[in-house]
């Protein structure tokens, strides 16, 4: 072996700084579920109740208007919270 390629393959194995494990690559973490999970927990808490049979919902932003057809509508008077879900 040469040296130049012990030289890349030692700069190869640290993902870190000094102290850090070593590892070919570096760990990739999915965290689009627990994001899901913990606005479910925060509607469960402010106490929102799904409504039924709504078809359509426009939203409307100065010169913008974003229309849901046949969205999932949850709403919590109390707070005052709405949320609508569904593809604009």
């Amino acid at each position: 072996m040469n040296k130049e390629r012990l030289m890349k393959m030692v700069g190869a194995v640290h993902t870190g700084g000094k102290g850090t494990v070593h590892r070919k690559k570096k760990a990739v973490h999915k965290t689009g579920t627990t994001d899901d999970k913990r606005l479910l927990s925060a509607l469960k808490r402010v106490g929102v109740n799904t409504i039924p049979t709504i078809e359509k919902v426009n939203i409307f932003k100065e010169d913008l208007v974003i229309q849901f057809l046949n969205p999932k509508v949850q709403a919590s008077i109390a707070a005052n919270t709405w949320v609508v879900s569904g593809t604009p």
